[in-house]
């Protein structure tokens, strides 16, 4: 590390959006661009599996356009964040996890269970794992960090669920700056990026069982395994000594979604 260290900042994509997440910026991405193509028409049903974030932005989304809305969920993500998603207007269907926690076959279960909905007249599935419609919205994000940041960019580090963030991100910054090196995060526990196996975790966002579809080799340059002791002690000394309440995933949404958990409980 230089002496002194350079300079890191953190995005804050909370302020502006309802759902305070940059989840928003997929969901109405995927929902306008399927709207026209015409596949997405007033009386279809939107369908996606999702641990929280992306339901609560589609759901805003979807109340805002009009749209019935049925997400696909399980019992191991924070009761806030399916709370959150019914405020909204969504129609939950929880599948059960025995643990608690995100095994390396639960999210693979909750999107075929999506895709057995999606199946049914008047539905339409967003499939933010596999559509590309979810990209174009997060190159906005990229764009917004160009103009941020015009002189250089020197790195770019992200936490991988679906990829779209930082693939999205990265087409910006890559072809701005070549040399901006990207790295990809993922739990420790459930290293399918970096060792080719899964595993059972307690953070949600990322870690999803498998090597999300989105993912482009050409535009990261490095990954790493991150515990989940290591990531919650970051949460705790960001909230002590930057006064940010942040979660484990850290940019994915804010920590006051966790205050009944216990992250931030001997903070």
């Amino acid at each position: 590390m230089p002496s002194p260290p350079p300079p890191v900042d953190s995005g804050l994509d909370a302020i502006g959006n309802t759902p305070g997440s940059y989840k928003d910026r997929m969901a109405r991405s995927i929902i306008e661009e399927a709207e026209r193509r015409g596949t997405l028409k007033p009386g279809v049903t939107v369908v996606e599996a999702t641990g929280g974030s992306t339901g609560s932005s589609l759901a805003f989304i979807c109340s805002v356009k009009g749209y019935r809305f049925r997400v696909v969920s399980s019992n191991a993500f924070a009761v806030e964040k399916l709370r959150t998603m019914s405020a909204l207007g969504a129609t939950l269907d929880i599948v059960h996890s025995e643990t608690r926690t995100i095994t390396a076959d639960l999210i693979p279960s909750m999107v075929r269970r999506a895709r057995e909905i999606a199946q049914e007249d008047g539905h339409y599935f967003a499939d933010q794992f596999n559509n590309g419609d979810a990209l174009p919205g997060y190159e906005t994000l990229g764009e917004e960090l160009a103009a941020q940041f015009p002189g250089d960019i020197d790195a770019f580090c992200g936490t991988i669920g679906g990829a779209g963030m930082v693939m999205g991100v990265s087409r910006v910054l890559k072809s701005k700056w070549p040399d901006t090196r990207v790295v990809v995060i993922e739990p420790a526990s459930s290293p399918v990026i970096t060792e080719g196996r899964t595993g059972s975790h307690s953070v949600e966002e990322i870690g999803i069982g498998f090597v999300p579809p989105h993912l482009d080799s050409k535009l990261y340059d490095e990954a790493r395994g991150i515990s989940e002791a290591e990531g919650r002690a970051m949460c705790r000394r960001l909230a002590r000594e930057e006064g940010l309440l942040t979660v484990v995933t850290v940019a994915v949404d804010t920590g006051l979604k966790f205050m009944n958990g216990n992250l931030l409980a001997d903070a």
